[in-house]
């Protein structure tokens, strides 16, 4: 039996009983840090190899699918490297309109940047990979302070990139016109109620509205699990013309992994969900950007669903890039907790209605 086979024979085996991603994420919600949690962060930067297998068919059960959802499969990557500190990707976003540059954060204080490398409209490789740690305002490592490890969520406005961390629910900016990054973190004043997330369910996802569309100049905000009183989805609109707090209505037991806005005016959320039985299964769903306002309770349709028959893992990051035909491709990656038994995924769909 192949080694291919014989992975994905384990993980359905996994899902109906023994789940390998449950138990990093419950041994990563432990309520004292050990120093194991940190230890895949890096010092200083550091140029790194990452090796890349593709993924011919996002279905292995029918390989001549393509289409799902609203969704058309453009290709995979199995990413894997040496160095120890590559994994945890759990923020990922483009520096170019290409789709090649990216820039993604790890959920253990660390930084990648690197290119794309396509064959066509199919990803291949990666290259110029470089890993470097986030910085805070004395250019110290963040991990060097108890919990400020768990960086999930990034944003972009130009030069300027924001973190979300989710243990402490702080946000940092760092303007990275002033060496990349190197560049050194500052704190950003927050709403009480971020500061009121539940421990290690806490900010998940951060979008950036840029000129142009409704509610320009405010950073969304969105928690993980945390719930308002009716059990929906808490975000936040910080800054901009209209700050305050918002519910996304939660659905199918989902919590909400990564969010990105499309040039469209819609804000696609990626989401996830863990169940003893079935393992994990993902969705993104897109809310209009205009129906997002203080006090809203927004919603929106269900645009792709994939579970473990899908070439999926921890998929928590997303963006999108603009193709100079015209199509809009989503890019998805995975968070692999630095275990042996899951994937660092990078996968490309194209958005087709």
């Amino acid at each position: 039996m192949s080694n291919h086979r014989s992975r994905r024979s384990f993980i359905g085996h996994a899902a109906a009983g023994f789940s390998t991603f449950a138990l990093s994420r419950l041994a990563q919600a432990q309520p004292a840090p050990k120093p194991a949690l940190i230890e895949h962060a890096v010092a200083a930067p550091v140029g790194i190899e990452v090796n890349a297998r593709p993924i011919p068919n996002f279905e292995p059960r029918d390989r001549a699918r393509t289409r799902f959802g609203s969704l058309d499969y453009r290709g995979g990557l199995v990413l894997t490297s040496p160095h120890r500190g590559f994994g945890g990707l759990s923020g990922f976003r483009f520096l170019d309109t290409k789709g090649e540059r990216f820039l993604a954060v790890s959920d253990q204080g660390t930084w990648f940047t690197g290119r794309i490398r396509y064959s066509g409209r199919s990803m291949t490789g990666l290259d110029d990979v470089v890993a470097a740690p986030v910085l805070n305002a004395e250019g110290r490592p963040i991990t060097e302070k108890r919990l400020w490890y768990d960086t999930e969520a990034l944003a972009r406005d130009g030069d300027l990139v924001y973190v979300g961390l989710e243990r402490v629910n702080q946000i940092m900016r760092f303007d990275f016109s002033k060496g990349g990054t190197s560049a050194r973190g500052e704190v950003l004043p927050t709403p009480p109620g971020v500061r009121k997330l539940p421990y290690n369910k806490g900010l998940e996802a951060l979008v950036f509205v840029p000129k142009g569309q409704p509610l320009a100049g405010t950073l969304i905000a969105l928690s993980e699990g945390g719930f308002d009183a009716d059990g929906n989805l808490i975000g936040f609109l910080i800054g901009g013309p209209t700050p305050g707090q918002f519910s996304i209505r939660r659905t199918d037991q989902q919590l909400i992994s990564d969010a990105v806005l499309l040039p469209s005016g819609d804000l696609l959320i990626l989401e996830r969900k863990f169940s003893w039985f079935t393992g994990v299964d993902i969705r993104i769903r897109a809310i209009p950007l205009k129906s997002i306002a203080p006090g809203a309770l927004v919603d929106g349709p269900v645009l792709f669903k994939a579970d473990l028959g899908h070439e999926i893992d921890n998929m928590e990051g997303i963006d999108a890039h603009v193709t100079a035909d015209g199509e809009t491709v989503l890019t998805l990656v995975s968070d692999d907790n630095f275990s042996m038994l899951q994937r660092t995924l990078l996968l490309q769909f194209a958005l087709v209605e």
